[in-house]
C-alpha cells in the first residue's frame, strides 16, 4: 500500500484523530465508574485531585514536575484567574507543591493518590478491553514509537513545538510515566493522552499562526477559514505518524477503532 492510497502522514493524522478521542475518552470514563471518582473522593475531591489527574503522566514520576508554561499550554482554554484558584485549592489540600519558578511537583499525599489512580487505570482497562490483549499490546507499541517519536521532533531546535505561543502541552505530560510492571492498557491509555496533546498543540499552533487568540478560535464558525486550520493542524501534527509504514497506520487505525468503549 503505498501514501497514495489515502495513508500520507497528514491524512492519516486526521483519519486517526477522533478515534484516539474515542478510545481514551471512554477508557477514562470506565476509570471514574470504576473507581477513579470514589478515589478522588477520598483525597479531597476533584477541587483537592483535578489537576493531578491531568498532569497524572508527569506528577507521578519521582521528581516529576510540570513547569508554568506547560501547565499554561494544558489549561489554555480556560480562564487563567480560574486556573490559579484551582492549584492554590490543590495546595490547601497538600496534594501539589509549587516551586518558586511555578512548576509543580506532587508531594507525597499526591503522590499516594497517582499510584492508586494507576491501579484503577490498570483494573478498568483490563475489564474495558477484556478479549483484545494482543490488540493491546501491539497497540501499546506502536503508540510508544509515535511519543517518541513526537518528543524528538519536539526537542529539535527548528521544530515548531505547536504551543501556540503558551509553551508545549504535551511536553508538561510527555514521556508519561511508565513505572515497572505497568499493564499495557495503562501505556495504551497514558500514551494516547499524550498524543491528543501533541495534536492540541498542533492545532494551537494552526489557529495562532491564522491570528486567533484561545477565545476567538472556540468562536470560529465552521467555514473557510476553520477548515484551513484544520488542514495545517494535521499538516503539523502528521510528524510522528511518519514512522509508521502506511500498512502499520492501516494496522494501527484498525485496531484502536475495534476496541470496545
Amino acid at each position: 500500500m503505498s501514501d497514495s492510497a489515502g495513508l500520507a502522514a497528514h491524512r492519516f493524522a486526521a483519519l486517526i484523530a477522533p478515534v484516539i478521542d474515542r478510545v481514551f475518552v471512554a477508557a477514562m470514563q470506565a476509570g471514574r465508574d470504576g473507581g477513579a471518582a470514589e478515589l478522588s473522593q477520598r483525597y479531597g475531591g476533584t477541587a483537592a485531585t483535578g489537576l493531578l489527574v491531568e498532569l497524572r503522566t508527569r506528577l507521578a514520576a519521582p521528581g516529576g514536575t510540570v513547569d508554568a508554561a506547560g501547565l499554561a499550554a494544558v489549561t489554555r482554554y480556560r480562564d487563567p484567574a480560574t486556573c490559579r484558584r484551582a492549584v492554590d485549592r490543590h495546595l490547601a489540600y497538600a496534594m501539589i507543591h509549587r516551586r518558586s519558578d511555578g512548576a509543580l511537583t506532587a508531594t507525597e499525599r499526591g503522590a499516594a493518590f497517582l499510584a492508586e489512580l494507576y491501579q484503577v487505570h490498570a483494573e478498568v482497562t483490563e475489564e474495558l478491553w477484556a478479549g483484545h490483549e494482543d490488540r493491546v499490546l501491539r497497540l501499546a507499541v506502536a503508540a510508544g514509537w509515535l511519543v517518541a517519536a513526537a518528543l524528538t521532533s519536539e526537542s529539535d531546535p527548528g521544530c515548531d513545538s505547536g504551543s501556540g505561543g503558551g509553551g508545549s502541552a504535551f511536553t508538561a505530560v510527555a514521556p508519561p510515566y511508565e513505572p515497572e510492571g505497568a499493564t499495557a492498557g495503562v501505556l495504551l491509555l497514558n500514551r494516547l493522552g499524550a498524543l491528543r496533546y501533541h495534536r492540541a498543540d498542533a492545532h494551537a499552533a494552526a489557529w495562532a499562526a491564522a491570528g486567533h487568540t484561545p477565545a476567538s478560535i472556540v468562536e470560529l464558525p465552521d467555514g473557510p477559514q476553520r477548515r484551513a486550520i484544520e488542514l495545517e493542524t494535521d499538516r503539523r501534527a502528521a510528524g510522528p505518524y511518519a514512522v509508521l509504514t502506511p500498512p502499520q497506520r492501516l494496522e494501527f487505525l484498525a485496531d484502536l477503532a475495534a476496541l470496545p468503549g
